[in-house]
């Protein structure tokens, strides 16, 4: 016999709170990759979005937002690829048990989403992929080394 404490989370009920991790949302990395089409997922303009978040990124970015973030081992339905890299689900609670929000600034599933694709970029694991790139094309100059032997 399973206590309610273990049950898993299966139905909504009108009965739970906000805080029960039942109410809270759902987000995947899906929901805001540039990279997808609505077709496959993506709820935000494309414009808005982010290249390839992951869910450690946004985990990170909702954490310092003041949520309550849980993190499951789930893959999108709509995803085509199994690999690890576009496994994770973010559950956030949004309201308090009063039905307040949690973040005054971010009330809601869209401006969750929304702030998620403005932080992102700013997070220094993305800072430092793009200055990183720079550096790695300039030591190319080194191919003179090998022209001497050509053809054979």
């Amino acid at each position: 016999m399973q206590s309610s404490s273990t049950a898993p989370l299966l139905q909504w009920s009108p009965d739970k709170k906000h805080s029960d991790a039942e109410r809270w949302i759902c987000v995947y990395p899906a929901y805001i990759n540039n990279k997808k089409t609505v077709a496959q997922g993506r709820r935000i303009a494309k414009e808005k979005c982010v290249e390839n978040p992951t869910y450690q990124e946004m985990r990170d970015v909702l954490v310092a937002a003041g949520f309550k973030v849980g993190v499951e081992n789930k893959l999108y339905s709509r995803e085509r690829s199994k690999e690890l890299l576009y496994r994770g689900r973010l559950r956030v609670q949004l309201k308090n048990n009063d039905g307040t929000p949690i973040n005054k600034d971010i009330p809601t599933r869209d401006s969750v989403m929304l702030h998620l694709c403005e932080m992102i970029p700013k997070l220094k694991t993305r800072q430092n992929k793009s200055g990183g790139e720079q550096p790695q094309s300039n030591p190319s100059s080194g191919k003179g080394k090998g022209k001497g032997k050509g053809r054979r």
